[in-house]
């Protein structure tokens, strides 16, 4: 199973401090986290894509370029590639680039993002929202499985004798994830490629992540790719921890209270209770993780987020060891043993990538 971080790249003030982080702290510390992600052997890191204040990450591709040059094993992905207001012709050519440098370690999770001003700002209309994720990821997904390109949508201009460059890697395209909080049309469209589907998870009950689950691993197995089991499934999470539950807690509340997103409204007690935001010790993160297998069955990914709503650099990466000392160690050996076999341990890697690790392993 691959577990990871993902970051939505706010700038947000610490309510504890009154402190503001410049942008240029805010993206240089994505890329401390990152690294230090690495450093404590988690298998993925992913970024937002935001182009509206206050996020920095409005270009995932160099940012995840720059981590690529500076990390050996980690698989580098995004929390939202927008499918609805990128151009599908430059999503190709700038992923399949990053597949280049960064040897193989790259996927993409496609979705229609939060925030609706940015469909106007990019030309597009958000009463188009599900045609445009439709319509667009089926020309991604032939740019990157055919040399030469005739395509005609409702979205953009016609394509005659179009090839993107460069090609995808050893000519694999970077798998695929469809993120969606609530469109059971992302869910269908993930099952009808083949690809994966990430169900957020952060701020809905566990009642509405079973349902989009079971809808993706119904669909997935009507089109033939394989069992419902054996469908690619990824969830979001959210933790804070200390080694004492108490302290967790008490540190914590004033991020979540004040936080953009969620403060102001429900207390912490309410909302964790309601969704998967788990505050306390590393032991009842384990215990809540693996209670996710109860409603969504065996998956393969697992991403936290960690560095939100204000929570200094420093603190960040202490959750960053605590993850990988405590956390992570654990759920891997007990997904592990839960899991049937023929069902699919973790997403597809691209052949680079595992002989790379199969070598590494008999180098051991």
């Amino acid at each position: 199973m691959q577990f990871g971080i993902f970051t939505v790249g706010d700038v947000t003030t610490d309510p504890t401090t009154g402190r503001t982080p410049t942008e240029h702290e805010r993206i240089k510390n994505t890329v401390a986290i990152a690294l230090k992600a690495e450093e404590v052997g988690l298998d993925v890191f992913a970024t937002g894509e935001h182009h509206n204040p206050p996020f920095v990450p409005s270009s995932p591709t160099t940012l995840l370029g720059h981590i690529a040059a500076r990390t050996e094993n980690l698989i580098l992905s995004t929390s939202t590639t927008l499918i609805t207001t990128n151009d599908p012709v430059k999503i190709a050519e700038d992923y399949a680039t990053l597949q280049h440098l960064a040897d193989g370690r790259v996927d993409l999770m496609t979705g229609r993002g939060n925030t609706g001003p940015v469909y106007p700002w990019f030309g597009q209309d958000i009463r188009q929202g599900i045609p445009l994720a439709i319509e667009n990821y089926a020309l991604l997904h032939k740019l990157w499985r055919e040399d030469v390109v005739d395509w005609e949508g409702t979205f953009r201009t016609a394509l005659q004798g179009f090839t993107s460059t460069p090609r995808p890697l050893d000519g694999v395209p970077p798998f695929v994830w469809h993120g969606s909080i609530r469109s059971p049309e992302i869910a269908e469209q993930a099952a009808y490629y083949g690809d994966g589907f990430f169900a957020n998870h952060i701020f809905w009950p566990r009642q509405h992540t079973e349902k989009m689950v079971r809808l993706y691993r119904q669909r997935y197995a009507h089109y033939g790719h394989g069992t419902p089991e054996q469908a690619i499934v990824g969830l979001g999470g959210q933790v804070f921890m200390r080694k004492n539950s108490q302290d967790a807690v008490r540190e914590f509340r004033p991020y979540f209270d004040n936080a953009p997103v969620y403060g102001h409204g429900p207390s912490l007690e309410e909302f964790s209770s309601q969704t998967p935001l788990t505050v306390g010790s590393p032991q009842e993160v384990v215990e809540r993780t693996l209670s996710f297998r109860e409603y969504v069955g065996d998956y393969q990914r697992q991403l936290f987020l960690i560095d939100h709503a204000g929570l200094p650099l420093k603190t960040v990466l202490e959750q960053l060891d605590l993850l990988g000392e405590e956390v992570v160690p654990v759920l891997r050996k007990e997904f592990e043993s839960l899991r049937p076999a023929g069902v699919p341990a973790t997403a597809p890697l691209h052949p680079a990538v595992t002989t790379k690790t199969v070598t590494a392993q008999k180098e051991s």
